[in-house]
């Protein structure tokens, strides 16, 4: 985090703009296009949601494309902005975007993901995770049954 107040508003500005943009809107995308496809039998619904969420997280790797080719990091030098937005580019094929369209985000990313403690921490659980796209219907199912469908009431036990 920076010392000078100015390159602490920068960074928080990138942070606010991870948090309200880029990771929901990847969060979004990826419902669409990995959960909903077993959840729910309406291919139109279906298609909205992955046509309207893939095409914001590719505006939002636009934005951090137009940044990226001006500053080496988010905020100018590397920061808190670059560990929160990180995650949600490495999973940029899970939400349909192509990192060759976005050489300065790519580069950044490649950057990032060579960090001797990213690299420790990517490889933390990696042997027990299933790749993305491989998990069976009911491994589907069952984690929509405990992530989504919740409501207020839950809360009240």
């Amino acid at each position: 985090y920076p010392s000078d107040e100015r390159g602490r508003v920068k960074v928080d500005e990138w942070v606010m703009w991870q948090m309200a943009g880029l990771g929901p809107m990847s969060g979004q995308a990826s419902h669409f296009r990995l959960y909903a496809p077993n959840l729910v039998d309406d291919p139109k619904l279906i298609e909205y949601g992955q046509t309207r969420y893939t095409n914001e997280v590719n505006r939002l790797y636009g934005v951090m494309e137009r940044q990226l080719k001006e500053t080496p990091y988010l905020a100018g030098d590397y920061s808190i902005a670059d560990m929160a937005s990180y995650p949600w580019v490495r999973g940029a094929k899970l939400f349909g975007q192509d990192l060759e369209e976005f050489p300065h985000v790519k580069a950044w990313f490649d950057k990032i993901d060579a960090r001797p403690a990213v690299v420790a921490g990517n490889a933390v659980g990696e042997a027990l995770r299933k790749p993305a796209g491989e998990q069976s219907k009911e491994d589907m199912k069952a984690a929509a049954k405990s992530l989504f469908g919740q409501t207020a009431a839950v809360t009240k036990t």
